[in-house]
């Protein structure tokens, strides 16, 4: 079995477990939840093939099954399923347990709108860097899309983004080199900023909490949705 799959396996094993746990209930989600992943993962996964075959980041054979499907191994397509799934249990397990978790919606609101200009700042000065300018603007996108979720689960994914920063870094930092010969995944440096969280680009950061909000809010639309076909 290949590290990328081990990595994935361990990631994935607790919260499919805990899913059927009779507080939590988790699996009640799955009919908005499921679709909104999918949805994302697309949206990523046809970003990651045409980034992949730019040159701007690659994968370590040795690391993975060998098992490809444009020019992506099967682990990195089962990526965009297990990691999102997995961050998004321990998101609604934070908010289950401590339900007092959150940010104000006032200081919520503030966050956003520094996080926009930030990140419209990094993308003016970055357009010539693939993957800065290609998350920058998915961070701007995901969140002007907090204005239209009517539960405001941004106010509380801001705080709950730090706990599931821990396992990501822990994950990611292997995928990207640490504690291993070589790495997982290599990234072409003239494409990201060149700044590194241990062996992660800080772009990586960005990406994760971009894809994850993506899929929060999408759920969020889905069941709203059909609670409004119900009236």
């Amino acid at each position: 079995m290949s590290l990328y799959t081990l990595l994935l396996l361990f990631s994935f094993i607790v919260p499919i477990t805990l899913s059927f746990d009779r507080r939590l209930q988790f699996y009640r989600q799955w009919p908005s939840l499921l679709p909104a992943i999918t949805f994302v993962a697309v949206i990523y996964i046809v970003a990651d093939v045409l980034l992949t075959n730019a040159g701007v980041w690659g994968f370590n054979e040795q690391y993975h099954s060998g098992y490809t499907l444009l020019n992506l191994p099967v682990e990195e397509w089962l990526f965009f399923f297990v990691i999102p799934y997995a961050s998004i249990f321990l998101h609604e397990s934070l908010i289950l347990y401590f339900p007092k978790l959150k940010v104000s919606q006032t200081v919520s609101k503030r966050i956003t709108i520094s996080l926009i200009l930030f990140f419209l700042i990094l993308l003016a000065f970055n357009t010539g860097r693939s993957y800065s300018s290609y998350i920058f603007a998915m961070m701007i996108l995901v969140l002007l899309l907090t204005f239209f979720d009517r539960k405001q689960v941004v106010s509380s994914y801001f705080v709950t983004f730090l706990v599931i920063l821990i396992p990501f870094l822990i994950v990611n930092s292997i995928l990207t080199g640490s504690f291993i010969e070589g790495e997982v995944v290599w990234y072409n440096n003239d494409e990201n900023l060149n700044i590194r969280i241990f062996t992660i680009p800080v772009e990586d950061v960005a990406y994760a909490f971009s894809m994850i909000l993506y899929s929060l809010l999408i759920r969020n639309f889905i069941t709203q949705f059909w609670l409004n076909r119900r009236i």
